[in-house]
């Protein structure tokens, strides 16, 4: 390996490997999704969430394979007519997309 390709590489790894860390804490998510969503939806399997149906669980959601980090966030931030508009914070956003990525199967 030349010596440049290999400090170019040395140089750019700590980088991509930073880029994919998330942010948020998924035990706040948690804490968060138990006082806010489990309302509507089984926030873990076995864990708190309403007697009904009424919403898919989180580990449903976390299943699908269009749910991503982008596509959790782009949904909680746009209002929809059969969930309440929380106004989550970026912290509070942070958190919740956490925990979802984390119940991923």
């Amino acid at each position: 390996m030349r010596p440049w390709l290999l400090a170019l590489s040395l140089a750019v790894l700590p980088g991509l490997a930073l880029a994919q860390i998330e942010p948020g804490d998924p035990g706040a998510g948690k804490q968060l999704a138990a006082t806010w969503c489990a309302n509507c939806h089984r926030i873990a399997p076995g864990g708190p969430g309403p007697a009904s149906d009424i919403a898919p669980s989180f580990v449903a959601i976390a299943a699908l394979p269009s749910t991503t980090s982008m596509s959790l966030r782009a949904y909680l931030r746009t209002p929809h007519a059969n969930m309440p508009d929380y106004r989550l914070s970026r912290e509070e956003l942070d958190d919740i997309v956490a925990y979802l990525l984390m119940v991923k199967p």
